[in-house]
Formats: structure tokens, sequence, C-alpha cells
């Protein structure tokens, strides 16, 4: 069995290095945004630490005209909500931490969530921060369709799956989106 800790720090410094290696991988992985598949509202995420920053991505997806929405955690142990949301509007930190929307903001339901990560496998397998905010939230709207946003050196062989890990759909990079390959 993997030690899903261990890949994690394994996978943290990979993201940095492919971060400092590649200062320019967003722009790119946003100039493929019509691969994308069709959805709105968008779900988008303000990048932390070397995250593949969403900035140029949430530009090209308001071009396309779609609409936008970020998550916000409102209790540590449920899935997420989401609030529309447009670049240059306020943002105030959410129960996790994190840039979200303020409360006035709409509630939404997006119909694409695109969702950071550490990791990813070709069947849709996906290694996040360990928290399952966005498994949970996976788990409550089976409807949308999930997509990581990530450096094509964050793809590794084969993923643990559990039972509580939900598969993406596909994963847009610097070199373009490619749709998961069904294990099922």
């Amino acid at each position: 069995m993997i030690d899903k800790s261990q890949l994690r720090s394994d996978m943290r410094a990979r993201r940095k290095r492919l971060a400092g290696l590649d200062p320019q991988a967003a722009e790119r992985a946003a100039s493929h945004v019509s691969d994308l598949p069709p959805g709105d509202p968008v779900a988008v995420y303000r990048a932390i630490g070397s995250e593949l920053d969403a900035d140029a991505l949430t530009l090209a997806l308001i071009d396309q005209g779609r609409s936008l929405c970020l998550p916000v955690v409102i209790q540590p142990d449920a899935a997420m909500i989401f609030r529309r949301w447009a670049p240059g509007e306020p943002l105030e930190l959410d129960q996790a931490g994190v840039p979200a929307p303020l409360s006035l903001a709409e509630a939404v339901i997006p119909q694409l969530i695109l969702t950071p990560l550490l990791a990813f496998d070709a069947h849709g397998g996906r290694l996040g921060q360990g928290g399952g905010y966005y498994d949970r939230t996976f788990a409550a709207l089976p409807d949308a369709i999930r997509i990581g946003f990530a450096y094509t050196g964050q793809q590794a062989e084969d993923l643990p799956v559990e039972g509580h890990d939900i598969r993406l759909h596909g994963v847009l990079t610097e070199v373009g989106y490619t749709a998961a390959r069904k294990v099922f």
C-alpha cells in the first residue's frame, strides 16, 4: 500500500519545482480553454502556494462568455458551496483560510469544477491536499464535470484511489486538455 502522506510530500515538492521551472505554464494552459467541456457556471479557484495559477484561465473563460464562481468552505467536514464571482470583486477568508467571495454573493451550483491538485493519473485519479474538501463536494454534486488544472509533470502512473475518492473527468495542463480514461 502506498503511503499517501509521503506521496503528498513528494508531489508537493515536484509541483513546487515545476512552478519554478515553467512560470508561463498557466498562460499556455489557458490558451487551451476552448478544449474544455461545456458548462456554466464554472468553478475556478484562487491559487495557494505552488498550485497552478488560474488567473489567465479565469480571463479566458470570461472571454468565452462563461460565468464564474469560487468554492467556499462553510464547515470543515461538509461539501463546499459555490458563490458567484468575477475578478476584482472582494474576497474574504473562508473557514479553511482560503480567499472566497463575500457571504452576500449569490450561491450557485457549478456545471464544471476546475480543481487544483498535487497529482493526477490517466484514469481520473486525483491526489489532493488531504482535507477531502473537493471529494465531499464532488460527491454532493455528481452531475458537475470535474476537471483538474495542473502542470503536465504532475501526472503519476497510477494513484491510490480509495472508496471516498471521486475521479476527474479530465485534466487541463499547459499542453492541452485530456479526458480521463474510464476504468469502470
